[in-house]
C-alpha cells in the first residue's frame, strides 16, 4: 500500500576501474604486510576450479563476500574498492572452510570491485577481478574468460517423492552439461535443456561452458528419495505444547495478570517503524469464559477464542486496531498482518475499532454493538476483510478506501470511498455503484469457512472443519454451531521452533496435518502436500522463507486441502513460485471438495531482499481463494526495481476457480493472470508498481504501455468479476503510464461489474479502465468508473 516512506531509484552504475600506480600498489602491499595480511607479490594466477565465490546483500548498507576453496586454504585475503576508490585488503573470516567478509557503508548502486589471494598447498594465487552492484539483484558478474558455476533448485536433500530439479547458470550464452551417476561432467556430457527428474537417490553434477571461456567449476547436489510407504500420522498429543509464542489465557488467571501480559506484548509489537518487519510472532488464545480486558492488536498477532462457537469466549472490552503511534500521523494504511477470530466482544464504548489495511482478517466475531473500521483520528485506512461475523449495531467504514465482507450480518452499514463490496451479507447497503460505491451480491456462490482450533468438553484440543456452503448468506453459526466435522490434535504435527523443511515434510509424508505455531521457518527444500484433505493451519502469522531458490510449498491435485493463516516471504535467491496448487496440466474436478486458500499472504521484499517470479499459481480446478494479499513491497529493506523482483502475484490455470477477497499489489508484470475457464472474482484491490524507472522498462508489448493489473487470457470465454479497483502511484517517474488496468477478451461470456481506476495524487496515469473502455484517470484522486463491461 501507499507508504509515507520515501523511495529512491536503484540499479547498477557503470564506473571506470581505477588502477593504482606500481609505487602505490607496492606501498599498499607493504602496509598490508605490516597488518599480517598476505603479501601478494609474485602470486600465481588462480584456476577457476579452485574455488567458488559470491556476494549477497545482507542489508541495504552491507554486502557479504563469500569464498569457498575446493581444497583447504591456510588463508584467504580479499581486496576491494567501493566506487573505484579506497582499496581495502583484509584477511577473511574462516568458518568450517567457508571464508567471509562483510563490507559496510554501501548505498544502493554502490559498485564493488573485488578479488582474492588464497593459499593452496603452499603457493598462493590471485583470482581475476569481480564486480558487484549493491541493490542490483545480488549477483556477481563473472570476469572475462570465465563462466559462472551452475546452481540447482532444489539444492539437494531428502525427499519423500520424485523431484523436478532445475539447473541454472548466470552466464549469458553458456551451455550446461550434467551427469547423474556421480562422475565429473565435461563438455561432451549431456546438455541440460529442461528440468531433470530425480526419482531415485542420486548425485547430480554440472558444469557450464562457453566458447572462448574456461569451463566453470563443478557444481554438485545430492538427492535422497525415501521409498518408505507412509503408514499414517503417528499419534500426537491432544494437549500439545504449542511453544512460547502461543499464549493461552484462562479466566482463572485473573484479568489484571492477563492485561499485564497483553500490554507488554503490545508494546513490543505496535510500532510501525520497528515492528512492521520484525521476526516477532505471537498468538493469544482465550479459553471459554468471560474476560474484562482491552486487547490492542499489534503486528504479527493473532487473537482467537477457543470455543466451538464465538459466544463461548466473551471480551468485555475491546479488541482494537488503530493508528496507534505518533509516527503514524493518524494514518492506518500500514496496519498489516494481524487478525481476530472466533469470539464475542462487548465494546467498552459501544463500538469496537478495527482500523486495518491488508492481511488483517476479522472472522467469526459476534460484536454486541457497533464496529468502526477507521482510525479514531479519521485518517485513512486501506483494508480490509470481514467474514462469518455478526455486528448487531452499525458497521462504519468512513475513511476506509475499500473493503470486502462475506457471509455476515450487520445492523446497518455506513460509508464508502471507492470500493465497498458485499456478498451474502444481511444488512448490507443496496447495490448503488458508483454513487455511493457499493457493490452488493445477495449470496456468495461457494464458500467454506476457515478451520479453527477449539477445546472440547474434556479440555482436549481439536480443529473444526466447516462444511462447504453454496449460495451462502449470513454467518455459518447464526442458527447454532457451524455445520462440519472436527479432527483431534492427535492427527496434527505441531510445527514450532527448531523444525526444518525435512521434519515438516516427514510429518506430511506420514499423513499428518500441520498446526503451524508463530515463528519464522527457513526452508531448504519444498514443502510437499500430497494427501487429500490435508489441513495446514497457522496461527500468529507463521512465516515460510524459501532458501537457495526453492519453491516454498507445492500442493498435489487432490481433494479438500485446506491452507489457512500462513505468510510466505520470498528468499534472497529467486524462487519460481512461493505456493503452487496442483501441477501444470491438472484436470481432476474438485467441486464437491475443493482446496481452500484462506488468509494466506505473500511478501516480496520488505524485511530483506526477496525474489520470486510468481507468488501463487493455481492449477487445480474448483479451488477457492478466500482472502489473500500478495505484496511486492513498496517500502522497507531490499526495495527497488532490480532488488525485490517479481513478475506475477497470482496465476490461475484451473477451471471454475473462485476468488473472494483478492488483494494483489506492485508486481512488475501482470499482477493477476487468469487463464482458466469459468473463473469468478468478488472484490479485487490493486496498486500498480510504484517504481518503474521509465516507460521503456515497463511495456507489455511494443505498443502497449505498462501491464494490466488483471489480465484474463485471450482463450477464455467465461469469466465474471465484481467490485474491482486498481490504483497507480508512479512516484519514481510520474511520466509513466499504464494503458489500462484490466485486459480481457472481447466476448459476451467475460463480464466485469463495478470496476474503477484511481491515480493517487495524480502521480502517473491510466488511460482506460478495461481494454479501451473508461476515461483517463483524473489527477485529483477521483475514480474513473465502469459499471458494466461489456
Amino acid at each position: 500500500m501507499r507508504s509515507t516512506v520515501s523511495k529512491g531509484r536503484s540499479g547498477p552504475e557503470q564506473r571506470p576501474r581505477r588502477r593504482a600506480t606500481a609505487l602505490l600498489a607496492a606501498l599498499i602491499l607493504a602496509f598490508a604486510g605490516l597488518l599480517g595480511l598476505t603479501q601478494t607479490i609474485g602470486s600465481a594466477s588462480a584456476d577457476s576450479s579452485d574455488y567458488t565465490q559470491s556476494v549477497t546483500a545482507v542489508s541495504t548498507t552491507q554486502a557479504k563476500i563469500t569464498f569457498t576453496p575446493t581444497t583447504t586454504a591456510a588463508y584467504v585475503d580479499v581486496h576491494y574498492l567501493v566506487g573505484g576508490t579506497n582499496q581495502q585488503n583484509v584477511r577473511m573470516t574462516n568458518t568450517a572452510g567457508v571464508w567471509t567478509w562483510t563490507v559496510s557503508s554501501l548505498t544502493t548502486g554502490s559498485a564493488l570491485e573485488y578479488w582474492f589471494t588464497y593459499e593452496k598447498s603452499g603457493p598462493q594465487y590471485d583470482t581475476p577481478h569481480f564486480t558487484y552492484t549493491q541493490g542490483g539483484g545480488g549477483t556477481t558478474t563473472p570476469p572475462p574468460g570465465t563462466v559462472a558455476t551452475p546452481t540447482f533448485s532444489p539444492s539437494g536433500g531428502t525427499f519423500s517423492s520424485a523431484q523436478s530439479v532445475t539447473i541454472s547458470d548466470a552466464t549469458t550464452g553458456a551451455a550446461i552439461h550434467y551427469t547423474s551417476d556421480g562422475s565429473t561432467p565435461t563438455a561432451s556430457s549431456p546438455t541440460y535443456s529442461g528440468a531433470v527428474s530425480v526419482a531415485a537417490t542420486t548425485t547430480l553434477k554440472a558444469v557450464a561452458t562457453k566458447s572462448g571461456s574456461a569451463t566453470s567449476a563443478v557444481a554438485t547436489a545430492s538427492f535422497t528419495i525415501s521409498t518408505t510407504t507412509p503408514t499414517g500420522c503417528p499419534t500426537q498429543s491432544d494437549t500439545p505444547n504449542f511453544g512460547s509464542n502461543v499464549h493461552i489465557f484462562d479466566p482463572s488467571m485473573g484479568n489484571a495478570a492477563i492485561q499485564s501480559q497483553l500490554d507488554a506484548q503490545f508494546n513490543q509489537m505496535k510500532d510501525t517503524n520497528t515492528a512492521q518487519f520484525s521476526e516477532n510472532r505471537v498468538a493469544d488464545l482465550y479459553k471459554p469464559g468471560t474476560y474484562n480486558v482491552e486487547d490492542n492488536v499489534g503486528f504479527y498477532t493473532s487473537v482467537a477464542g477457543l470455543g466451538q462457537s464465538p459466544d463461548q469466549v466473551t471480551i468485555n472490552g475491546d479488541v482494537t486496531v488503530d493508528a496507534f503511534n505518533a509516527s503514524d500521523a493518524g494514518n492506518a494504511t500500514q496496519n498489516f498482518w494481524r487478525s481476530a477470530e472466533n469470539l464475542a466482544i462487548n465494546p467498552s464504548g459501544g463500538a469496537d475499532r478495527w482500523a486495518v489495511a491488508q492481511a488483517a482478517p476479522f472472522r467469526r466475531i459476534d460484536v454486541h454493538g457497533g464496529l468502526n473500521l477507521y482510525p479514531a483520528s479519521y485518517g485513512y485506512a486501506s483494508g480490509g476483510y470481514i467474514a462469518d461475523t455478526k455486528v448487531s449495531g452499525q458497521t462504519a467504514s468512513v475513511s476506509q478506501q475499500q473493503w470486502y465482507t462475506r457471509d455476515s450480518s450487520f445492523g446497518s452499514w455506513a460509508g464508502g470511498v471507492w470500493n465497498m463490496v458485499f456478498s451474502g451479507v444481511a444488512g448490507a447497503p443496496a447495490n448503488t455503484f458508483p454513487n455511493p460505491p457499493e457493490t452488493t451480491l445477495g449470496t456468495t456462490p461457494v464458500s467454506r469457512d476457515v478451520p479453527y482450533l477449539y477445546l472440547d468438553s474434556s479440555n482436549k484440543y481439536r480443529v473444526f472443519l466447516p462444511s462447504l456452503r453454496t449460495n451462502a448468506s449470513g454467518p455459518s453459526w447464526a442458527n447454532g454451531n457451524t455445520p462440519g466435522s472436527s479432527l483431534p490434535m492427535s492427527q496434527f504435527y505441531v510445527v514450532k521452533s527448531g523444525d526444518t523443511a525435512a521434519t515438516i515434510n516427514n510429518a506430511l509424508a506420514q499423513g499428518c496435518n500441520l498446526f503451524v505455531t508463530p515463528g519464522v521457518y527457513h526452508l531448504s527444500q519444498t514443502l510437499n502436500v500430497t494427501k487429500a484433505n490435508t489441513v495446514v493451519l497457522g496461527i500468529g502469522y507463521p512465516t515460510f522463507v524459501p532458501d537457495n531458490g526453492v519453491n516454498a510449498m507445492q500442493v498435489a491435485d487432490v481433494d479438500g486441502v485446506r491452507l489457512k493463516g500462513l505468510l510466505f516471504d520470498a528468499g534472497t535467491t529467486n524462487s519460481a513460485a512461493l505456493l503452487t496448487v496442483g501441477p501444470s496440466g491438472s484436470s481432476a474436478g474438485h467441486a464437491a471438495n475443493p482446496t481452500t486458500i484462506q488468509d494466506v499472504f505473500f511478501r516480496i521484499g520488505g524485511e530483506h531482499v526477496g525474489k520470486a517470479t510468481s507468488s501463487l499459481i493455481v492449477n487445480s480446478n474448483n479451488t477457492i481463494i478466500d482472502h489473500i494479499w500478495a505484496w511486492r513491497a513498496d517500502h522497507g529493506t531490499g526495495v527497488g526495481w532490480t532488488s525485490n523482483t517479481a513478475d506475477n502475484g497470482l496465476t490461475v490455470n484451473g477451471a471454475n476457480v473462485l476468488a473472494t477477497g483478492l488483494f494483489v499489489e506492485h508486481y512488475q508484470k501482470y499482477e493477476v493472470v487468469w487463464n482458466g475457464q469459468g473463473g469468478k472474482t468478488i472484490f479485487f484491490q490493486n496498486e500498480m508498481p510504484y517504481d518503474p524507472p521509465n516507460q521503456a522498462a515497463w511495456m507489455s508489448s511494443a505498443s502497449v504501455n505498462g501491464y494490466a493489473a488483471y489480465k484474463v487470457g485471450s482463450s477464455v470465454t467465461t469469466h465474471e468479476a465484481w467490485g474491482l479497483g486498481s490504483y497507480c502511484y508512479f512516484n519514481v517517474n510520474p511520466a509513466v503510464n499504464s494503458y489500462h488496468a484490466f485486459e480481457v477478451p472481447n466476448t459476451s461470456g467475460v463480464k466485469f461489474h463495478d470496476a474503477l481506476t484511481v491515480s493517487l495524487g495524480g502521480v502517473g496515469t491510466i488511460t482506460h479502465v478495461i481494454n479501451d473502455t473508461g476515461a483517463v484517470t483524473a489527477s485529483n484522486t477521483t475514480p474513473s468508473n465502469v459499471v458494466n463491461f461489456p
